[in-house]
């Protein structure tokens, strides 16, 4: 059984610097996901009929409607501008705090942040 484990010792201090190593990751993480809800990423549809305002942590911290594009009569267009804005804003945030966990994780978070 002793041979089972040859060279526990060095797997023992490989495992405090994989330790040390996680430790390091772990608060960089936790520093990068509060950057991320300070970060504000800002898109727009229609031209820049319908500008949104969003965090890195996907919370809407604004939505702003040209006036010139609100028509009683097509309420429908507006409202597609948006649903536009708002999917973008979100797919923005999501690539954002994507590559800034990439960069902390070196590409082992697989987007799940």
């Amino acid at each position: 059984m002793a041979k089972g484990f040859g060279g526990m010792g060095m797997g023992g201090m490989n495992m405090n610097n994989i330790m040390k190593q996680a430790q390091k990751m772990q608060k960089k993480m936790e520093e990068t996901q509060a950057a991320l809800a300070e970060k504000t990423i800002e898109t727009t549809s229609g031209g820049g009929a319908v500008k949104i305002v969003i965090t890195g942590k996907k919370v809407i911290q604004s939505i702003k409607i040209n006036p010139e594009v609100v028509d009683s009569d097509d309420v429908e267009m507006l409202e597609d501008l948006i649903l536009s804005a708002v999917n973008e804003a979100v797919r923005q945030a999501d690539e954002y705090a994507n590559n800034e966990m990439a960069k902390v994780t070196g590409g082992l978070g697989g987007g799940m942040f």
